[in-house]
């Protein structure tokens, strides 16, 4: 379905007796279908209001506009109508002549009869004929925001706008508007537009969420999708296994704007010790492999190598931990390996992002759970799992989940289907699933099975409802897993700093891989503040032996999370070549011709070398050779194109020369 309203890179700026500005909007952009319900949410002073007021035509956008049904908006009208907080009726008329007032100006052209039809259907629809001569003097606050909902829905709006229309109310008031304003949408398939500082609210009403950073220079930070089918009861809402998780991550994305408001008004530290920049934000998320980010700060391996303040910033996604690096609110972040080669070549068809890594955080630590539903059908392995899929040719396909297009988790997923026969792309449904909502999704029959990192696949192990039907030691044993990505102009503007980061991690992660320290390590993880899962779940694989939930005894896994042995850490080009294959293979991004340029740009085997020598570690990356995964399938470094070729199951493949400063032309394309 096409955009119905689209908001095309608006900025706002005021300018300031001083003779300076403020900006309120910058850059934002977002697309709006027919009939959707978005929420905008946020901090006050986030801009919200104000770009409410740009959507109804009440203010003009410094830059960018608005279009609705293809068309500029310029300047108020009837296709869109706004709610306000206050009400905005007038005193002296009663609730039928306060309705009557827009229909008779709005609708002239129509016969009196049938403008007065008109008026009285909307006082039945928000039910208020018991009060249809009152003056809003004698009316409650929840009749008079039904009169002013009444009001705007008589005039047939386009969209109807909604600034904070029940923040006035009393709770049970609220409720009950709430429930009648969902059920006129539904009804009548209204796109609205609302702001709201009320969460629950938002997760009620909403088809997304749209949630914007702090002032100044607002930016949307974070889009929820919100799955609750339609037609929806509060009770249901609230009872949905997913609801829980979708609150605390909103909850979350505030507390975190919060903070960093916070740490705008406190004082800077000071760069010393020969480092350009000691105060860092760094972003993860809560999972196992983790750990090197939480030891190097709770056992003061930041601060021992200059690094003063140090914030871990526990994201709600992967998503969020993109757009904070390429947004520049994070100096740098656990990401997952095959992130910063997407940014880099243009994952998705955006512009191409320089993002370096110097470091491999982790290898292994995944597995791909299924639901105990496909277990008691009779699924054991992937040939029972494309047997299942030929008996149900024709049903609704089965859901598989994965945490981001970039991941392994979705990469060896997708290999390992079509190591089966089974086609990703046709046979089955992929979606991508924050780590943290996994179980729940799994719990309310969503999703059939996923790729993830621990301590999920445990947890759902744990509970009895899935079972691990293979991991990445049965896969690709010693594969990457996380790695520390940062924007290149960062990593250029803070050289030292960068190394200082890059010795930090190491140690951290060799004593992460020293097994006397993994008790302690594991109840640091299981902290709220870090992944506030059960301690149990952590040491599953991580200490003790791994339950795969399918019968057989617990088995001890000595590499099933790796830190530093092997050379762990090294960012090796060869790795990171076979995920640019895989990112061309399934259309995620495109291949690079010039793929040894951006592998020299992407993998900073230089900073990395220079941490391991000052470190008194290997500096030199293991030999340049050929490799296989569990199918046996030879991956040749020197032949890329050659090994895509190879493969049976795959996309076209797009070929494309990549300009390393942004632009991209493309050259070719391979079948």
């Amino acid at each position: 379905m096409s955009a119905f309203v689209v908001i095309d890179h608006i900025d706002q700026v005021f300018p300031l007796a001083n003779g300076g500005a403020y900006i309120a909007l910058k850059n934002i952009s977002l697309e709006i279908k027919k009939g959707e319900f978005v929420t905008l949410l946020g901090h006050s002073g986030c801009g919200k209001s104000t770009l409410l007021n740009i959507i109804a035509g009440l203010a003009r956008p410094t830059a960018g506009g608005i279009l609705l049904e293809g068309r500029q908006v310029t300047e108020p009208g009837p296709d869109r109508m706004v709610v306000f907080q206050n009400y905005s009726l007038l005193p002296w008329l009663t609730v039928r002549q306060n309705i009557a007032l827009a229909v008779d100006e709005v609708m002239s052209h129509l016969p009196a009869s049938e403008r007065s039809e008109i008026v009285e259907h909307h006082i039945d629809m928000v039910k208020l004929r018991p009060a249809a001569e009152k003056r809003p003097g004698q009316l409650s606050g929840g009749m008079k925001q039904r009169v002013s909902i009444a009001r705007a829905l008589s005039i047939k709006p386009k969209v109807l706008l909604l600034d904070e229309p029940f923040g006035a109310l009393d709770a049970l008031t609220r409720s009950g508007l709430q429930d009648q304003l969902m059920q006129i949408a539904q009804q009548n398939q209204l796109t609205c537009i609302m702001v709201t500082h009320d969460v629950d609210e938002a997760l009620l009403l909403s088809d997304r969420i749209v949630m914007l950073t702090n002032g100044p220079e607002s930016y949307i930070g974070q889009i929820i999708d919100v799955p609750f089918a339609r037609p929806r009861e509060r009770l249901k809402v609230v009872n949905h296994p997913n609801y829980y998780a979708l609150r605390s991550e909103i909850s979350y994305f505030l507390n975190q704007q919060k903070k960093a408001k916070q740490r705008k008004t406190q004082v800077v530290a000071i760069a010393r010790n020969g480092l350009e920049k000691v105060n860092l934000e760094l972003g993860f998320m809560p999972l196992t492999d983790c750990a090197s980010l939480v030891v190097a700060h709770e056992m003061g391996m930041f601060k021992k190598y200059g690094l003063e303040e140090v914030t871990l910033s526990r994201e709600p996604s992967w998503k969020a931990i993109s757009e904070g690096v390429v947004s520049k609110r994070l100096d740098a972040a656990q990401m997952v390996a095959g992130m910063p080669l997407g940014l880099t070549v243009g994952m998705g068809g955006r512009a191409p992002i320089p993002v370096v890594t110097s470091l491999v955080l982790s290898r292994n630590g995944n597995a791909i759970t299924f639901s105990k539903r496909l277990f008691e059908a009779g699924v054991r392995n992937l040939a029972d799992f494309k047997a299942m899929l030929t008996a149900e040719a024709g049903a609704q396909p089965r859901t598989l989940a994965s945490v981001h297009p970039a991941s392994m988790h979705n990469l060896i997923m997708r290999y390992w289907l079509a190591s089966g026969g089974i086609d990703p792309d046709h046979d089955v449904n992929l979606t991508v699933i924050p780590p943290p909502q996994m179980v729940a999704t799994l719990k309310a029959g969503n999703i059939d099975g996923f790729c993830v990192g621990e301590p999920w696949n445990a947890h759902a192990v744990s509970e009895g409802l899935g079972f691990v039907i293979a991991n990445d030691l049965e896969l690709w044993a010693g594969h990457p897993e996380k790695v520390l990505g940062m924007r290149e102009d960062w990593a250029n503007q803070y050289p030292e700093t960068h190394l200082a980061l890059v010795k930090a991690l190491m140690e951290a992660a060799e004593y992460c891989d020293d097994r006397r320290n993994r008790g302690e390590i594991a109840e640091l993880l299981a902290k709220p503040n870090y992944v506030g899962a059960k301690l149990d779940y952590i040491r599953a694989g991580f200490l003790d032996p791994y339950d795969r939930g399918d019968g057989r005894p617990p088995e001890t896994l000595l590499r099933f999370n790796q830190f530093h042995i092997d050379m762990t850490n090294c960012p090796n080009r060869g790795e990171a070549l076979w995920i640019l294959t895989q990112l061309a293979r399934w259309g995620i991004a495109p291949f690079p011709k010039n793929w040894v340029d951006v592998l020299d740009r992407v993998r900073r085997m230089d900073v990395y070398g220079a941490a391991a020598r000052a470190l008194e570690m290997p500096d030199t990356a293991p030999n340049r050779g050929s490799f296989a995964l569990f199918d046996g399938t030879v991956f040749n470094p020197d032949d890329p194109l050659g090994y895509l070729d190879s493969l049976a199951i795959k996309q076209e493949i797009q070929i494309q020369e990549i300009d390393l400063d942004g632009a991209v032309s493309k050259t070719a394309v391979a079948a």
